[in-house]
């Protein structure tokens, strides 16, 4: 049972081999933390959450580092534009570091929510310059960078393979968004060292060989991860985003810098969650937080349950209605695990060791949550299983899909369940007992049962 991941370096599942047997280096874009991180963010984490439990599952042994951006990505990345953090910082009238601190401890505290499996170490952006400076330095040994009065550019036309890992269409790429030429002897060339323009004025600068400025955005990953994963590694995760110009870019300069090809053994990358309208973007302001979602009665685990139903390569169209699906999903799932505690049942070690083998095929292909997922639906309903065998397996499965469903708690009734109780109450009131009848078995198909105590109807899971 070979664990199998998609490499977006070949394009093509392919048998988990590590550098180092037994031991995985893994390096995940982290949050540019100018912001609130948005659930379309919070999704890359908890597929990269998912990825790390599935490697302790397979008993390896792990290091892993997520960076912080808290300098150098400007607000567009053809390298033009306002620093975010800088931008920020002025808008709301706070320090850089203040801006940064607040939008990472919003985030983390809603990873923690999530039930996110802390990384080894956040590497911030800032508390690395010199390690950047030494990479861009090693770049400039090579003859591979260049000036321009406003920074240090990469050339991109001394890195032949520049165009492979997003399969570019260089000759087609247009001036605009992602291309803007000015200085740049090559339309794909990027910057590693910005200056400041008025040095002095920006909150955020450092001095360097080259002037006095800031760092890219791509320098700052190549040379965290370098720093403690080493100059080649296994896994790099990120949003599919990041694929034509940020992790390109970072391939280019590394690979130039190190001289090991791959860089990076395994590339993996979680598609959007997108609304009806369309991808949700922090500067248009189009988008929801998970305190959004709290606010409308549904808990951080219900939108994980949610984002597990769909596969980290696909798009998830999100809107209310899935989620309440999830929600009313994930808490009849909860009811039923609780029923099983207890069960004084004698567990056969065979049942429970055939049915992990196939539970550890579904996650071992690729992530395969939603048919994981629905394997413990089969479990539960097994006959052949017994209820402390059920719990068992229930609560073994849980450590891969983080969901709490051994987590004691009142149960949750969704605010739609407590409406058809309103009215269920109402008709017993009027000795309406056909329509009583009918909203009983309404609020049993959504995995509650109501028992009627004299005038008073109480709920609970089915």
């Amino acid at each position: 049972m070979p664990l199998k991941l998609y490499n977006t370096l070949t394009r093509k599942k392919e048998i988990f081999k590590p550098i180092e047997a037994g031991k995985v280096g893994i390096y995940g874009c982290g949050p540019t933390v100018y912001s609130y991180q948005h659930i379309g963010n919070l999704r890359r984490y908890i597929f990269e959450d998912i990825l790390i439990r599935a490697l302790l599952l397979n008993n390896f042994k792990i290091k892993h580092i997520i960076n912080v951006t808290d300098v150098g990505h400007l607000t567009s990345d053809a390298d033009e534009g306002e620093d975010k953090i800088e931008k920020a910082a002025k808008k709301e009238k706070k320090t850089a570091q203040e801006i940064s601190q607040h939008y990472f401890e919003v985030f983390h505290k809603d990873l923690k929510k999530l039930n996110f499996t802390e990384p080894d170490k956040w590497t911030w952006a800032t508390e690395h310059i010199k390690e950047q400076i030494d990479l861009i330095k090693k770049l400039e040994e090579k003859r591979l960078i260049y000036k321009t009065s406003d920074g240090v550019y990469f050339d991109t036309s001394k890195f032949k393979d520049y165009a492979k890992f997003a399969k570019l269409n260089i000759e087609g790429l247009q001036a605009g968004k992602r291309i803007v030429i000015g200085e740049k002897k090559t339309k794909t060339d990027f910057a590693l060292w910005k200056f400041s323009e008025k040095p002095g004025v920006r909150q955020q600068e450092w001095s360097s060989p080259w002037g006095i400025g800031f760092p890219g955005w791509h320098i700052e990953c190549s040379a965290m991860s370098s720093k403690y994963l080493g100059e080649q590694y296994d896994i790099h995760t990120g949003g599919i985003d990041h694929i034509n110009v940020h992790h390109t870019n970072e391939i280019a300069q590394s690979e130039s810098a190190f001289g090991k090809k791959p860089w990076v053994k395994y590339w993996m990358h979680c598609n959007h969650l997108i609304l009806k309208e369309g991808k949700m973007s922090k500067s248009s302001g189009d988008t929801i937080r998970l305190e959004n979602l709290e606010e409308k009665g549904y808990s951080p685990m219900e939108f994980r349950y949610l984002c597990l139903l769909t596969h980290y390569q696909k798009k998830i169209e999100f809107d209310l209605n899935n989620l309440k699906s999830a929600q009313q999903a994930y808490q009849r799932l909860k009811n039923i695990i609780s029923k099983l505690k207890g069960s004084k049942n004698k567990v056969n070690k065979k049942n429970i060791d055939m049915a992990k083998k196939q539970f550890i095929e579904f996650i071992n292909d690729d992530l395969n949550t939603s048919r994981a997922l629905s394997y413990l639906w089969e479990i539960l309903r097994e006959n052949r299983l017994n209820d402390s065998e059920k719990y068992k397996l229930a609560l073994e499965f849980d450590e891969v899909f983080g969901l709490d469903l051994g987590k004691e708690e009142g149960v949750k009734i969704p605010t739609e369940v407590k409406k058809l109780v309103e009215e269920r109450e109402n008709a017993r009131r009027k000795k309406e007992w056909v329509r009583a009848d009918l909203l009983r078995k309404r609020i049993r198909d959504k995995g509650f049962v109501v028992e009627d105590v004299g005038e008073e109807s109480k709920v609970k899971g089915v």
